[in-house]
């Protein structure tokens, strides 16, 4: 498909902002099936070929969801791209509304509509998926900030029979009880899909990674497809080193970028640790590299990486991972 219109698209909860950036017209729409509708009428009175079309917006989560639905059903191009990469492509700007913000959004996509890639259709299965991590990781997160918040009161001397502490190991015990739940209906949805369980138990053979860590590395990569690569991979969970120097004056070493899935990061951090107790291979490298003088989280951030060399691997060979097999990494 040769894009040739790009429109962009502003989401907030409510309505959605959108914006021709060839013809510089403007449509609010309702945030509904209704709004949607009215935007196809409002495509045809512009006469926009919908073949040339790509429609532009922000990663916003579940306000674009219906959305999305929607174009899919339709057959209408789209693609989301990240916020940031908006505002920095913008430069200075002054001021901001949403008629504004879906006309950035326009321009970005028109200067990069040759390097745009359309968003695949997801299948409900992977919906459902999405979903049930996205609540499962709000709920521990939650529940990480009620065993701080307890932490903190044990410490000041209250009790432990004092209302403020019953009443948070209550809620702690809750949200463990809701947490198990949503990972057991997880597994339940994985189980059903003979590609998703194969690959599930297959990255189990990996040590250190566990079920929480290939159920999340499942739904990222929607099933290793969203992905050309593991490099990519790494990139998106912030574990990829890059080049900083700048002519003759800065000469940094290499360094991982700030930009990245954290909730990923953090779950291969605790792969990495574990791996490094369990697996003989990866514990001599940890132990040779820091005997060698190198820093301990770089070497971290190798194993990191390693694990997920291996993850790819066995995925893409179909075979559990052997230890002391290098091709594996």
């Amino acid at each position: 498909m040769k894009v040739q219109q790009i429109i962009g698209a502003d989401l907030s909860k409510k309505t959605i902002d959108l914006v021709s950036h060839l013809h510089n017209n403007h449509l609010q729409i309702e945030n509904c099936l209704f709004g949607f509708k009215q935007m196809l009428r409002w495509l045809v009175q512009q006469k926009i070929d919908l073949c040339e079309t790509m429609i532009v917006m922000e990663h916003t989560g579940l306000y674009s969801f219906c959305f999305e639905d929607f174009l899919h059903q339709h057959h209408i191009v789209f693609t989301k791209v990240n916020a940031l990469a908006i505002k920095r492509s913008m430069g200075l700007v002054r001021g901001k509304n949403d008629k504004t913000d879906a006309a950035r959004i326009a321009a970005y996509g028109y200067e990069k509509k040759d390097n745009l890639k359309a968003d695949e259709p997801v299948n409900q299965e992977m919906k459902r998926l999405q979903m049930l991590h996205s609540t499962r990781e709000r709920l521990v997160k939650q529940r990480s900030g009620l065993i701080c918040a307890l932490k903190e009161y044990k410490y000041i001397g209250i009790p432990e029979k004092d209302i403020i502490l019953k009443s948070q190991l209550q809620m702690i015990k809750a949200f463990g009880k809701q947490i198990y739940k949503l990972e057991a209906e997880i597994k339940t949805v994985i189980e059903k899909q003979p590609s998703l369980n194969q690959n599930f138990y297959l990255l189990q053979s990996i040590k250190g990674v566990g079920e929480v860590l290939s159920m999340a590395t499942i739904i990222k990569t929607n099933n290793f497809t969203r992905f050309a690569d593991v490099r990519k991979f790494a990139c998106f969970c912030g574990t990829a080193p890059f080049e900083h120097s700048s002519g003759s004056s800065i000469k940094s070493k290499t360094r991982v970028s700030h930009l990245a899935d954290k909730q990923m990061k953090t779950l291969l951090d605790l792969s990495a640790k574990t791996a490094i107790q369990y697996d003989k291979e990866l514990r001599d490298f940890y132990i040779r590299r820091l005997e060698m003088g190198k820093s301990k989280m770089s070497t971290i951030n190798i194993v990191r990486n390693k694990i997920l060399y291996r993850m790819f691997a066995v995925v893409k060979r179909q075979t559990p991972f052997i230890e002391n097999y290098l091709q594996a990494a």
